[in-house]
Parts: structure tokens; sequence; C-alpha cells
């Protein structure tokens, strides 16, 4: 029988056809994080100047995430601790610990690797952040899976629809 491991989760997708400047630039940039992910996404240096749609996240920047089908009351808001230009993503995702992104060839597809960690422990935690954000994750991947691939965007861009999968 195995444990669980409350405190982290890796999720990884791979993409077709595309690159890893391509996948990288979707996590770094704001034009990039709307394309896939979310329906605002702004990063600023550590002094507040909001980098431009295309201009890269850097480490020490700072951003502001909003969801379509939610409202602006539903807001994350956080630090890149680490990224290389390239491959390497990684950001203080709220409470709910942090986030580590890998992209990487394999089998002539790109994969995109993501890791959770340093979820808390407690039971709200476990539930509301290894749970819930794994099932978010899987999700999310799978969007960016099919607007790389197919153009298809599977998000939820109604606030008014509730509880989907798809927001």
């Amino acid at each position: 029988m195995s444990v669980i491991d409350w405190s982290r989760f890796t999720v990884r997708i791979s993409i077709k056809e595309t690159s890893a400047e391509q996948i990288y630039h979707a996590w770094a940039t704001r034009a990039g994080m709307e394309y896939w992910f979310l329906r605002f996404a702004e990063y600023s240096t550590s002094d507040g100047v909001v980098r431009s749609n295309t201009e890269l996240a850097q480490p020490g920047d700072n951003y502001v995430w909003r969801w379509h089908g939610y409202s602006d009351d539903v807001t994350e808001t956080g630090e890149i601790l680490d990224c290389n230009g390239t491959d390497f993503f990684k950001f203080r995702f709220g409470n709910a610990g942090n986030c580590s992104v890998r992209i990487y060839p394999e089998q002539d597809e790109m994969m995109v690797e993501l890791l959770q960690d340093n979820i808390p422990l407690d039971e709200k935690s476990k539930q509301q952040y290894h749970v819930g954000c794994h099932g978010g994750w899987t999700f999310y991947l799978a969007n960016m899976k099919s607007m790389f691939e197919g153009g298809i965007d599977l998000r939820n861009k109604n606030e008014h629809i509730r509880h989907v999968i798809n927001s």
C-alpha cells in the first residue's frame, strides 16, 4: 500500500508540433498565459513596473491572475521564484505552495511537467490544494495541449455558469 505525499504532486502532458520556446512563452508572458490559461495575467517587476504582453517574466517579478468563469473577486497573486528563459519556470502559487514547470523533449514531442510542492498539510489544504489544484492543473494542461495542437479553447468563459470542470 502506497502512502500519499500530500505535500506535492506532479502532472505532465505531451504537446506535438511545438517548441520549448513557444511553451515557455505560454508560461512566462501575459499574452501566453491568456492564450491557454487565464482571462487576465499581469507580470510586474519588483518595483511595480508592469511588463508588456510579450515581455518575459523574470525572477522576483510579481503576478496578478484572474480566471475565466470567475469574477474579479477571484484573483491570485504571487511571485516568480526562478526561471531561465528557455525551459524552467517556478512560481509561488499563493497559499497552495510552489509550482515548477519543466519543458523537455520526449519521443519527438514536447513534455510539460508541473510539480506543485510545499503544499500545507492541514486537512483543508489537502482537499483544496492537493486534490483541487491537481484537478485544475490536469484540465488547464489539457487545454494548453488543445490550444497548441488544434486551437480549440475548452475553458468556460461565462462566470454565470458555475461548478463545471472547465473553470
